[in-house]
């Protein structure tokens, strides 16, 4: 009975790696408030959802999800069947939350090693940290790698982006800024920049010393 079972739990074992989605990459569209564009996939059931647009990839490509299937840019695999020194984007950071790291124009991380349940990942801002191998990610960079070079020419093109205007707190009132108030052009009257709400801006450490999740970070960011 057992022989019969374990038999059977392969055979299962063995379908769902060969089960994966397969898309069609019709067309790429704008995407406003985010540095990447996205690109349309049409599913064969006929749905139709949008994904970060991969550097490379072109109309009619296909793209795959799934457990075992080919390495090719703008699939999703899980990372533990990913090679070292693949560069991957939309990075879940728990299995099954989605994708939320890696997602800007142009960027991408790197599996540096593996090791147990755990991989080994460097990130754009140069954090080497572990992340679960059962986490999606997608093969390739992101598109727009030059996004940070751009030159906005007009205001107005920063309102497409999602970028509003902004006033300084030294022309402000005291009672609207900490910044605010006094005769003339006159400095902040502070040591140190603050917030709206009082609290140092520009270079103080916010994050706290005991997080969850410090036992999975290596190394900090540069």
């Amino acid at each position: 009975m057992e022989k019969k079972i374990e038999k059977l739990r392969k055979k299962l074992d063995f379908k769902r790696k060969k089960i994966f989605i397969e898309g069609t990459i019709t067309n790429f569209c704008y995407a406003p408030s985010i540095s990447a564009k996205t690109c349309l996939v049409k599913y064969k059931d006929g749905d139709i959802k949008t994904i970060l647009c991969p550097d490379g990839i072109k109309i009619g490509n296909k793209v795959k999800s799934g457990i075992e299937i080919p390495l090719f840019i703008g699939n999703c695999l899980i990372l533990k069947n990913l090679p070292l020194g693949t560069d991957i984007h939309n990075i879940e950071l728990y299995p099954g939350c989605g994708g939320q790291f890696v997602r800007a124009g142009g960027a991408f991380a790197n599996i540096v090693a593996k090791e147990g349940s755990y991989v080994t990942l460097r990130l754009p801002s140069g954090e080497v940290r572990f992340i679960s191998k059962y986490c999606w990610a997608t093969v390739g960079r992101v598109c727009n790698k030059y996004e940070s070079k751009e030159i906005t020419n007009k205001a107005g093109r920063n309102r497409w982006i999602g970028k509003r205007p902004h006033v300084r707190g030294v022309v402000k009132n005291p009672v609207d800024h900490p910044h605010g108030g006094g005769e003339g052009r006159s400095p902040i009257g502070r040591s140190h920049p603050v917030t709206p709400w009082g609290k140092v801006a520009l270079g103080k450490r916010t994050r706290k010393n005991k997080r969850y999740s410090d036992l999975l970070i290596i190394s900090r960011r540069k």
